[in-house]
């Protein structure tokens, strides 16, 4: 191996779910087999880096400073989804189950690893809370404690008054698995049946 392959190989498994072998087969592929493709995926790279930047509302992705459904004026602006994740926002999308607006958090509360308010997208949710454009905040967080204690910590922070419906989605999901993994059978039923979490 050359120390620009081996070098190659090392960023590679640096990406999720990609392991040494994983990592070796990419370079080669790339490298070897079709060298023709890295132009391409270079200025995929680097245009996506370049334009690629969190919507100012919400967290999600976006190019201009709000993202496609933000912008969107057939979505329920009352209605806002809190998500852990951008993948997770679009597993709920895929379902075809709401038509609201969102919230990424970019993680979930966990002191063990150091995760506190201050590392997540929590402070624009509270502004948009206290702005009063939200009628209902639904919880769509993953179920096992770190989700728990950051719906808690969540609800704690609601401006007095009590205007904001709080709802959690129904769990058809696994207990200690995320809204990522699960079908859109299972996600269109489990935000049909969101409870009530004030």
């Amino acid at each position: 191996m050359t120390p620009a392959l081996e070098y190659l190989q090392r960023q590679l498994k640096q990406l999720p779910g990609i392991g040494f072998r994983s990592a070796e087969r990419l370079a080669l592929h790339l490298l070897v087999e079709k060298p023709e493709r890295l132009p391409e995926l270079v200025n995929a790279l680097h245009s996506a880096a370049q334009s690629v930047r969190r919507c100012s509302r919400c967290g999600n992705l976006a190019e201009t400073e709000l993202c496609a459904i933000c912008a969107d004026e057939r979505r329920a602006t009352g209605a806002v989804c809190v998500v852990e994740n951008i993948p997770d926002l679009a597993a709920i999308e895929r379902s075809s189950a709401y038509r609201g607006l969102y919230h990424v958090l970019h993680g979930k509360l966990s002191p063990i690893r150091g995760v506190g308010p201050e590392e997540l997208n929590v402070a624009s949710l509270l502004q948009r809370l206290a702005a009063g454009e939200i009628a209902e905040l639904i919880l769509a967080l993953g179920n096992d404690v770190e989700g728990e204690a950051t719906c808690h910590y969540l609800t704690e922070r609601l401006p007095a008054g009590g205007k904001v419906k709080i709802t959690r989605i129904g769990f058809g999901l696994p207990s200690g698995g995320g809204v990522l993994y699960a079908d859109a059978v299972t996600l269109k039923s489990a935000l049909e049946g969101r409870r009530d979490y004030s």
